[in-house]
């Protein structure tokens, strides 16, 4: 009997709490057919040395790399260490970051034997068929190879028509559901043509079968996976699909999560009264707004009314409790730092919980790559492919706008310090004014280089509001007191840790008030486990008037109790004394 072939599908995430969605799917599709298969999932952060060494003490026939863009030069240079290392082994790569005719890249790595393009599965398993056959490999649409005569190409795939040809790879339990979430997908492909996207090119959507797509989600929401992220394009492109999934997800979930990429635009009054049902912490939307400007949109051929867009995600934000992260990209053609701006300001306006803002990316296969010269965008030539310039902003302002995301990160995006940046918002202006300006006096002092604890950031905070506003030292105090409140909602504040920009003092009348009350919640807690500390702090800067209570406590006197049970987050409550 004839030794079977043995391949390792693997990848590089680029942490480990990543699962693998490719590679279970191309195992699932291959099966015995194509020999022994086997999936090894490892990390970008491990030393290139030790995945050399665990790939090749499998012995493997066959190494077949699923590549991304945070992965690409990683295992490019795996690809040329094992072809020194084991010049035996066959090596396929394939992924969205290797799906493009790129002739240099076979001289270049020699290693390589077949690049699978695009869609994987139907390829992949013709290759692998045919060596473990030990047959000559057939002309397959989507894979190239290198022969003896050269490199024969055929980079334009052929697409499942039927996705439930695919085995699911959750009933096979090729997923590991133990890392703390799960990437799922109900469809491929997307309705939408935009220039910035690769799906640009596959227009067509396709859908796995409504009793498909209920078998898995119902097989993932007993297993009680923490998180069950869907990768799909756009997820509501069919509102009536996206309900009844909606729907199902609702009637049968019992503590998962799930996040999905919608398009807002496309949410119909059904859908919006269906979402007002929604518990708390069940549903994350990503909504890709890209940009508020109608003619930049209208440019990029992204069809996705504004208004409509904006109106839909101020209803989910306001009558519903579902998460909403709001994407808005930087440096797309006609884009200067005022637009910026506007774009920011006018998203902020809506208070999403997540406003995350990104250089544009110029993706091989996007259409906005092809045509980068001719609208004078200038990028990187390596992974990520960030624009580094464009016509109307030169490196060092898209540099200012990376530095207002990551100080948008540091505050608003994990809710820290969100008060404070409205406050300074209203203050300068604008919220995005505010943020440039942080940004200025952060990076003057070289804060944007290095990570900081959530102490440091306050601290920080602080001082940036003495030097953005020198002369005016109420609306300072007034900041100062608001990061106070700001920091003791998120962790516990104690006696001897008080943020150093906290001035105030109680006298003894009100640290006896303080005590009666601490007597009063120990009282409640009595018995429960609980652990118990608190913090009184006077911020009168916060309330527009002032005096005192028939029974003696002033109304500028914020009493914090923090709650500790073993295993669980802390608990904060505030009360107005």
């Amino acid at each position: 009997m004839l030794k079977r072939m043995k391949t390792i599908l693997t990848t590089l995430h680029s942490k480990f709490i990543h699962p693998s969605l490719a590679l279970p799917c191309l195992a699932a599709y291959c099966r015995d057919e194509c020999g022994e298969i086997q999936i090894r999932e490892l990390t970008v952060h491990e030393p290139r040395e030790n995945i050399l060494a665990a790939l090749l003490e499998e012995l493997p026939d066959v190494i077949a790399f699923s590549v991304y863009i945070w992965n690409r030069c990683e295992i490019l240079a795996l690809v040329d260490a094992i072809h020194v290392a084991a010049p035996s082994i066959r090596i396929v790569l394939g992924g969205p970051e290797i799906s493009y005719p790129e002739p240099d890249l076979w001289e270049e790595h020699p290693g390589i034997s077949a690049i699978i393009h695009a869609e994987g599965e139907r390829p992949l398993r013709t290759l692998l068929h045919a060596w473990n056959a030990s047959e000559p490999v057939p002309e397959s649409r989507g894979l190239s190879l290198r022969c003896a005569a050269g490199i024969r190409s055929n980079p334009e795939a052929l697409l499942l028509e039927n996705l439930d040809e695919l085995p699911s790879p959750y009933a096979m339990k090729l997923i590991e559901c133990k890392r703390g979430f799960v990437y799922y997908e109900t469809s491929r492909g997307c309705p939408y043509s935009c220039a910035f996207c690769m799906s640009a090119l596959d227009t067509r959507v396709r859908s796995f079968s409504m009793q498909r797509i209920k078998e898995d989600l119902l097989l993932l929401m007993e297993q009680k996976v923490p998180k069950i992220k869907l990768v799909d394009r756009t997820f509501n492109y069919n509102p009536h699909r996206a309900r009844e999934i909606f729907t199902f997800i609702l009637e049968h979930n019992r503590c998962s999560h799930f996040h999905f990429e919608i398009g807002a635009h496309l949410l119909d009054a059904a859908t919006l009264k269906l979402l007002e049902q929604v518990p708390a912490d069940v549903f994350q939307f990503e909504i890709g707004v890209q940009s508020t400007m109608e003619e930049t949109l209208a440019a990029l051929q992204r069809n996705a009314p504004l208004k409509t867009l904006l109106a839909n995600v101020k209803h989910l934000l306001c009558h519903t409790r579902i998460h909403v992260h709001l994407d808005l990209i930087a440096g797309l053609p006609g884009d200067d730092f005022h637009r910026v701006l506007h774009g920011i300001d006018q998203l902020m306006h809506l208070r999403p919980h997540h406003l995350q803002i990104e250089a544009l990316k110029l993706l091989p296969g996007a259409p906005l790559r092809r045509d980068a010269a001719t609208l004078g965008l200038r990028y990187d030539p390596n992974p990520p492919y960030t624009v580094m310039s464009s016509d109307k902003l030169d490196f060092f302002t898209l540099e200012r706008i990376r530095g207002m995301s990551r100080i948008l990160d540091l505050t608003w995006n994990c809710e820290r310090a969100t008060n404070f940046i409205l406050e300074l918002g209203k203050q300068r202006g604008s919220v995005a004014t505010a943020l440039a300006e942080l940004e200025a006096y952060w990076k003057q002092r070289g804060l944007l280089r290095f990570p900081l604890g959530q102490r440091e950031i306050f601290e920080h905070l602080a001082d940036a509001a003495t030097h953005i506003l020198p002369c005016n030292s109420a609306t300072v105090e007034l900041l100062h007191q608001i990061l106070v409140r700001d920091i003791a909602l998120r962790e516990a504040v104690t006696v001897g840790k008080t943020p150093s920009f906290y001035t105030g003092e109680l006298n003894n009348k009100e640290k006896q008030v303080v005590k009666e009350q601490v007597k009063k919640k120990l009282d409640q807690i009595k018995g429960k486990g609980i652990k118990l500390q608190h913090f009184a702090a006077r911020l009168p800067a916060l309330h527009h008037m002032q005096g005192k209570r028939e029974d003696g406590a002033t109304q500028d006197i914020h009493l914090f109790f923090y709650f500790s049970t073993s295993g669980q987050r802390l608990q904060v409550e505030e009360h107005l004394i």
